[in-house]
């Protein structure tokens, strides 16, 4: 299973995404805003940070590193903490759970339909939390509240203004001589957060979209809780802590069209938010577009999966080029619903 926590500290502004621009007729709205970087990020930076440390060993030393890389590099994530508790960082609150500052609720299962356990479900009460630390993981959210486990995302985006110069002098183009840049600021107290099955050593790297630099530190995962919470048997009911993709090259669905998630006796139901973007970059090349279903989303299932999600079969999960289990494809977390 996942053994280290690898942390992330931006030195300075961190970028989402390269080349995410607004186009000079439209300097409204925001662009590219896709933060944190996916884990397939840090997959790339392991493998290339691997190949160049053994650049002078010999070549069949190299090609043995990257096989074994590519058979048990495993990362998943993105998620947060702060600096001086990362053991204890901050995942997705499930769906299920609605922490507002106007008033708390959660959902239910009432003859075999979704209902809201407080209020009524068609009243409207937008979460304002969306982040809970992990050694909280199945308390209820009237628990959560109290205990003030629960944030929002602590980064903020900010918009920079950037000429676009002549190529034979310093004056901006007479068209399209504009372009909005969209950065993220981290707060200094604060760390980005990835699961891998490797380690990375301390350094500065340059990671994240504009290749801006970074510096990454790794620990092992120490706390019991977590390691026990990592490895628990995924039974009925479920929640995404990482983005889900599903499905062919072609399609993008919201589970796995395999036989145990179409078998007749097996019903999905889900509570879920709207599909996210999801690409990534494998030996070079990128990617196919597909939509991801995002974290935090929560599953409920006829029949019992009885294993962790380590543990999935392997045809679960979309491949190309790498096989999407190994960069944490819709990894989760056992929950309990209340009429389950």
């Amino acid at each position: 299973m996942f053994k280290y926590i690898i942390s992330i500290s931006p030195l300075g502004y961190m970028y989402g995404s390269s080349g995410a621009f607004l186009s000079p007729e439209n300097l409204v709205g925001r662009s590219g805003r896709k933060f944190p970087p996916e884990a397939a990020t840090l997959s790339g930076l392991i493998f290339s940070t691997t190949k160049s440390q053994h650049q002078s060993s010999a070549r069949e030393v190299r090609e043995k590193l990257q096989a074994e890389l590519r058979e048990n590099l495993y990362v998943t994530g993105p998620f947060w903490a702060e600096i001086d508790d990362k053991q204890d960082f901050y995942v997705p609150i499930p769906w299920s759970k609605i922490i507002s500052r106007k008033g708390i609720d959660e959902w239910k299962f009432k003859d075999g339909k979704w209902c809201r356990e407080h209020g009524k479900s068609d009243e409207k009460l937008e979460p304002d939390y969306q982040w809970q630390k992990i050694s909280a993981w199945g308390d209820s959210a009237k628990k959560l509240q109290a205990n003030k486990v629960v944030s929002e995302h602590p980064w903020k985006f900010s918009s920079f203004l950037h000429p676009s110069l002549e190529k034979n002098q310093r004056c901006v183009k007479q068209a399209d001589g504009l372009f909005l840049e969209n950065s993220v600021q981290i707060p200094e107290d604060i760390c980005l957060i990835y699961l891998s099955t490797y380690p990375l050593e301390h350094g500065w790297y340059r990671f994240g979209g504009e290749n801006h630099i970074v510096e990454i530190d790794c620990e092992e995962i120490t706390r019991k809780k977590v390691l026990q919470l990592l490895n628990q048997e995924i039974q009925r009911t479920f929640a995404l802590v990482a983005p889900g993709i599903w499905g062919s090259t072609r399609y993008s669905y919201r589970y796995p069209q395999k036989d145990f998630f179409l078998n007749q006796n097996q019903t999905v139901q889900m509570l879920t938010d709207k599909p996210v973007a999801y690409r990534y970059r494998a030996k070079g090349r990128l990617g196919t577009g597909r939509y991801a279903v995002p974290a935090g989303s929560v599953y409920v299932l006829d029949q019992p999966i009885g294993k962790s999600w380590w543990n999935w079969d392997d045809d679960w999960f979309p491949s190309e080029g790498i096989s999407l289990k190994k960069l944490g494809c819709g990894f989760c977390l056992p929950i309990d619903i209340k009429g389950i």
